[in-house]
């Protein structure tokens, strides 16, 4: 995530401003220009990095869910391209879950702006009724809510955003590493799964040589998975326990944590932590590009987690990424580069997709 700046008066901001803490200016946030811009009077929205209010506005979840999204006015209020993607959400009664919901849509939006970023097609259910994109946003507190992805829907159980929550699932599941953006990034990635390797007979056959057969009986790789547990020695093949259940739970795995790379570095390159190569906006380009990418990333990670030990805390990103994990992550960022960079491929991605039988979690 870049660094961002108020139009009006330079003052640095986080992505999730709406109000500029040093001139009071009205901001709001444009997807297409990736920054944060001035909500400003009509005689002064001529002015680079405004935008005029008799035209646009913050998104109708402002309160609900703390967007600072800006959206064109009209005679109904309107939701953002974030926002609109939430299909279900907590009642407006259930008071706690609404907070929660808050804290998952302010982590979607640093999703939904990094596949921007990264020029992957986000089709919604508007466009594919029956696999298009959408989420279920929904708490557990009175009702069974099981995290996962189900034909373009995925659904996030509330509870992940309590701390206290989501740590004691952490250390129940031996995991290292647990956070709402990451349930996000790892559900996006088999939707992508989908609509990406599905563009090309030879995308499949190479998922199949590197991850498994995806049509792989899922109930039993889970069964199997949570009886026996991951195989001796799967620290050489996979970049987390949980990615050896399943061909479909490895690629989403792989998934999630190459978008934890490339914003990580794109947000390291904002502030000169990284070289200007690393960002999202200023594309790598050529077969060299993923071994690029990766020798940014690894010296920073070392640096980031050497400071978080600094600081008493544990390591930021607690992970090896063995060979066999970094041809994974290369077969996922050729498939995003060549699709992204082809506008038939990418038609291709945004057209309706056929039935998906599993559900993932």
């Amino acid at each position: 995530m870049r660094d961002f700046t108020c139009p009006n008066c330079g003052q640095r901001l986080a992505f999730e401003n709406s109000v500029c803490l040093n001139c009071g200016s009205s901001l709001g946030f444009s997807l297409d220009d990736m920054a944060l811009l001035v909500i400003a009077a009509p005689e002064q929205s001529e002015h680079a990095g405004a935008v005029d209010e008799s035209r646009y506005q913050l998104c109708a979840n402002l309160h609900l869910a703390e967007c600072n999204w800006l959206v064109e006015k009209g005679p109904v209020a309107k939701l953002c391209v974030s926002c609109s993607l939430t299909r279900t959400r907590p009642n407006d009664a259930d008071t706690i879950a609404l907070v929660a919901f808050a804290a998952a849509e302010r982590a979607k939006r640093r999703l939904i702006a990094e596949l921007h970023e990264l020029k992957l097609p986000i089709v919604g259910r508007d466009e594919d009724p029956d696999y298009g994109l959408a989420f279920d946003l929904l708490s557990s507190q009175f009702e069974k809510v099981f995290t996962g992805h189900e034909n373009g829907v995925i659904t996030l159980d509330l509870a992940e955003g309590d701390d206290v929550h989501r740590e004691q699932l952490r250390i129940s599941m031996d995991e290292p590493y647990r956070t709402l953006l990451g349930h996000f990034r790892h559900e996006i990635g088999h939707y992508y799964q989908y609509r990406l390797i599905g563009t090309s007979p030879d995308y499949l056959q190479r998922y199949h040589d590197l991850f498994g057969d995806p049509e792989a009986d899922y109930q039993a790789a889970l069964d199997r998975h949570y009886s026996q547990g991951a195989p001796a020695g799967w620290e050489n093949d996979y970049v987390s326990s949980y990615a050896t259940m399943h061909p479909a739970e490895d690629w989403a795995e792989t998934f999630a944590h190459y978008l934890h790379i490339r914003d990580t570095l794109d947000t390291a390159a904002a502030f000169g932590m990284a070289p200007a190569a690393a960002t999202l906006e200023r594309r790598v380009l050529g077969p060299s590009s993923f071994d690029t990418m990766i020798e940014m990333w690894l010296p920073l990670a070392w640096s980031l987690n050497m400071v978080n030990r600094s600081m008493g805390k544990e390591d930021l990103y607690p992970f090896v990424l063995p060979p066999a994990v970094l041809e994974k992550m290369r077969f996922i960022h050729t498939v995003i580069d060549e699709i992204t960079s082809n506008p038939v491929k990418l038609a291709e991605v945004g057209a309706p997709v056929g039935e998906q039988s599993q559900q993932m979690d």
